[in-house]
């Protein structure tokens, strides 16, 4: 257990099933000579803030790797949990039941961290852990800038062929960039979330929900065989290679 400054008795969550259509074991895919699942176990081993550290997993591949890198796997998840269709607060509820159990006590809050946002840095979760132990927030959430496509800029087809602005109200379609309201999506990095809020209003992203804006340069997202080839680029550039 990594000791730091939070009153927050957390628990981090690493969701890592075995099926994967868009690329074969992604999880534990080659990325600058570690598994893609490495990058993320580091970063909860090195945050300060994280208490526990888990890897939720339904593959005994997976599994191992994981605990070659230094993480608890405490359990084979269930299969009903590991399907396409099974949901993140599912999966994190499951292991926050299952540790709740083993360990004979409650945690505050639980952080997921999704193994295919592999840029994250340990301080971002300790500031996502820190700013939810020191507000009244239900979750922090890690958000980037939405940049070239933001909303003013998309339309809907009309059953007529014709374009509609998607936003209502945009008076000029072809704003410089510069003059756009500020939009963000979540990177998929960080999701902190209080037990209350996963429990009484059964979701990850509560409805006082506050955001953490990550640097756009370390905003990968590992989904499709393009997004893998970026990471590996991106990694270059780090100098992780």
């Amino acid at each position: 257990m990594n000791k730091g400054r939070s009153s927050l008795k957390s628990l981090a969550v690493i969701p890592a099933r075995c099926g994967s259509k868009s690329i074969a074991r992604k999880n534990i895919v080659d990325l600058g000579g570690k598994p893609l699942i490495a990058y993320t176990i580091e970063a909860a081993r090195e945050a300060q803030l994280v208490g526990d550290f888990i890897v939720s997993t339904d593959c005994e591949e997976i599994a191992a790797v994981a605990k070659a890198f230094g993480a608890d796997v405490p359990f084979i998840r269930p299969s009903q949990l590991a399907t396409d269709s099974a949901d993140s607060l599912s999966v994190v509820r499951h292991a926050l039941n299952f540790m709740e159990e083993k360990r004979g006590s409650m945690y505050d809050a639980v952080v997921l961290l999704q193994p295919t946002t592999p840029f994250r840095k340990p301080s971002l979760i300790d500031r996502a852990l820190r700013l939810l132990s020191e507000s009244k927030l239900d979750s922090v959430v890690s958000v980037v800038d939405v940049g070239a496509s933001h909303p003013y800029r998309m339309y809907s087809i009309c059953q007529n062929g014709v374009l509609a602005p998607f936003v209502d109200g945009v008076d000029d379609p072809m704003m410089p960039r510069q003059k756009l309201p500020q939009v963000y999506i979540r990177s998929g990095d960080i999701y902190a979330t209080r037990r209350s809020c996963l429990l009484e209003q059964k979701s990850l992203i509560g409805r006082r929900s506050g955001g953490l804006i990550i640097d756009p340069e370390y905003a990968v997202n590992i989904d499709e065989p393009m997004d893998l080839e970026v990471a590996r680029l991106k990694l270059r550039e780090l100098g992780g290679v």
